[in-house]
């Protein structure tokens, strides 16, 4: 692609987005420190490929093994003071050995551990609890924030003053050795979140890391922009097209915008968009990343184990979703550019879409994977041959762009350093997790939200999505997750909500939280690139995501936007929603029938996109009613202008 000169983003800025998530800076380690950390990173990821592929090992030691190998690494990447950016101290030395010890007790002490973890601990298992419970908390602090770290400690502090608190929140207590065996063991820290870590997180990772290191990154950028880059209001145009074909090989909103941002926010300022409107289109469509199939954020997989379901029944039901969602974010980007008179990058200065498609083989590890899930192929497998499929796909690009040995040892290593903070954010998650188990809280806690609520389920749906908004704001989208799941999806449950809607409803606003103020992490990362006011660029995120805030109630009601039910009223509804999107879209930008729109007309258009987006035939017609009747009144308007 040749362009003219246009304005660009510094990798600072780049780096100031990544830490607005990740919370950590990574230390530069040159020498035979850097070679360490690069030879046993690959090592990591390469042990797990064997062992999820070729000799599986038993589950404890391989979750005690991924979280204690991975702190080794990040206690030596990630620096706990920014005074430490440049060496290891002694401290993190001495806890990097305390991960290979604890992993050595347990390996050595599993058959013992088996029975008495939780029930009848010794002293060691109380200082191999208390000390890797204190490591997997300091090691989030560093990689993901604080705030992750400081909810765990909430629920920590809960389990020992319990006897004295009120109400639902009272219990009998906890004596710190039961405490800390119990939440070192297999019903918390090594639970479910680790080992959805230890295996689909840790595989689609390394996954990630070969479609990326064999271009495929940078032929979706290409095919986006060779597809839309021309239309009105293109470059926005690309972000969203962007959004969903890097969404499928990213889980991170934040990551999403570094990526894509770099590209397509000067693109959109080049064309005429505002700094804090092109930071929100880029924020808003890298965060529908997440949500978007066949590679969804790591809560699905976390999802697909607690539900125990194949991961390819999550996957299919977002579809519809996932749609819906980016149907939103494009015409919104078309009824701006409308209303602002703003057009695409001239077609000369964009690569066709036959020379993009020359390197269409890129596609190929992403189409095998697909195959092959629906094929019946288990996770494990089918990553595992996509993977390959990357390295073979490079082979057939230039000879710069070929993937050999060492490049695929690069490629290893490269996904060891980005798995460790979903390992972290995992390993934390389940200390909540498991005292949410310990102290009975979760079914506590349910049980008020069902007094609250009554027998109301729209009233509990509600409450399920602040709290998974409000935990979002503070933590990754994975931990929020799954702590709300823990805590609100038993109730949803008790209400008769089908398992499968009440984890994607949650697991949806955890997602989009990244673009709800006051903390909304992809606005903050996107308007720190573009240099934009931060609250102006959430503010125009959530206008933008309008839609999704609706969408996890469609479903509800409608489960035929999670492909359940018959074809056709599956296709008469999403024809409806789609159709109700595009009315939102235009109600909430101002602009409908080709001309702006006033106040009145904008809330009309309002209350009819509601009515269409519930998937219920009479309320879609009255909503197309009122939309065509809008539309009617705004062309009499014009004529009667003209005339």
């Amino acid at each position: 692609m040749t362009s003219k000169p246009q304005e660009t983003l510094s990798a600072n800025a780049a780096e100031k987005a990544l830490d607005i998530e990740y919370g950590g800076r990574q230390r530069q380690m040159p020498g035979w420190i850097g070679q360490f950390v690069y030879w046993l990173g690959a090592a990591y990821v390469i042990f797990h490929l064997v062992v999820l592929n070729v000799h599986p090992i038993d589950p404890w030691v391989f979750r005690t093994f991924h979280v204690s190998v991975g702190s080794v690494i990040g206690f030596a990447i990630y620096a706990g003071r920014r005074a430490d950016s440049d060496r290891i101290p002694w401290y993190d030395w001495l806890m990097m050995a305390a991960s290979v010890a604890i992993l050595a007790y347990i390996a050595i002490n599993l058959d013992d551990l088996l029975f008495r973890s939780g029930v009848l601990p010794t002293m060691g298992d109380l200082v191999v609890g208390a000390s890797g419970t204190f490591m997997v908390l300091e090691l989030t602090r560093r990689a993901a924030g604080e705030a992750l770290p400081i909810l765990a400690g909430v629920f920590i502090v809960y389990a020992f003053v319990g006897p004295w608190m009120p109400g639902v929140l009272h219990h009998n207590g906890i004596s710190a050795d039961v405490f800390f065996s119990y939440i070192y063991s297999m019903q918390g820290i090594h639970g479910i979140t680790t080992d959805v870590s230890a295996t689909y997180i840790i595989l689609f990772i390394a996954f990630a890391s070969f479609l990326n290191t064999s271009k495929a990154g940078e032929f979706f950028n290409d095919l986006s922009i060779a597809l839309v880059g021309w239309a009105r209001g293109g470059p926005a145009k690309v972000a969203v097209v962007s959004g969903i074909l890097f969404g499928t090989i990213s889980g991170s909103a934040v990551g999403n915008v570094v990526a894509s941002g770099m590209i397509t926010i000067p693109m959109m300022r080049r064309v005429g968009y505002d700094r804090s409107t092109a930071a929100a289109i880029e924020a808003t469509s890298s965060t529908g990343g997440q949500i978007t199939p066949p590679i969804m954020g790591a809560g699905a997989f976390i999802m697909a184990e607690i539900l125990g379901i194949p991961y390819t029944d999550i996957a299919i039901a977002a579809i519809i979703p996932t749609l819906l969602f980016y149907i939103a974010c494009y015409v919104h980007c078309d009824l701006h550019a409308r209303k602002n008179d703003l057009q695409g990058i001239p077609r000369g200065e964009l690569p066709t879409i036959l020379s993009v498609m020359k390197r269409g083989h890129l596609l190929l590890p992403i189409v095998l994977l697909i195959v092959l899930l629906l094929n019946g192929y288990s996770v494990f497998r089918a990553g595992s041959v996509g993977i390959i499929a990357a390295v073979v796909a490079s082979w057939l690009s230039s000879k710069a762009d070929r993937m050999g040995p060492r490049a695929v040892l690069d490629t290893f290593a490269l996904s060891a350093r980005e798995a460790v903070q979903l390992m972290a954010i995992c390993a934390c998650a389940g200390i909540i997790v498991g005292v949410i188990a310990l102290t009975g809280i979760g079914g506590r806690f349910s049980n008020m939200v069902l007094a609250i609520a009554g027998e109301s389920r729209l009233l509990a749906l509600v409450f399920a999505m602040l709290i998974a908004l409000v935990l979002g704001m503070g933590m990754p989208t994975t931990a929020a997750y799954a702590v709300a799941a823990s805590v609100v999806a038993p109730g949803l449950a008790q209400m008769g909500v089908a398992p499968l809607t009440a984890h994607l409803f949650i697991f949806y606003y955890a997602v989009i939280s990244a673009i709800t103020p006051p903390v909304a992490l992809a606005s903050f990362a996107a308007a720190g690139m573009a240099n934009a006011d931060p609250w102006k660029t959430s503010f125009i995120a959530l206008k933008l995501g309008l839609a999704t805030f609706i969408v996890p109630f469609m479903f509800f009601y409608g489960p035929e936007l999670l492909f359940r039910g018959d074809w056709l009223h599956i296709l008469g509804v999403f024809a409806s929603a789609s159709f109700g999107v595009f009315v939102l879209a235009s109600s909430t930008e101002g602009w409908y029938a080709g001309m702006r729109i006033g106040w009145p007309a904008r809330a009309l258009l309002f209350v009819a996109a509601l009515c269409l987006i519930a998937p219920e035939l009479i309320s879609s017609l009255i909503g197309l009613g009122a939309a065509v009747l809008v539309y009617a009144y705004q062309r009499l308007a014009a004529r009667r202008a003209v005339a």
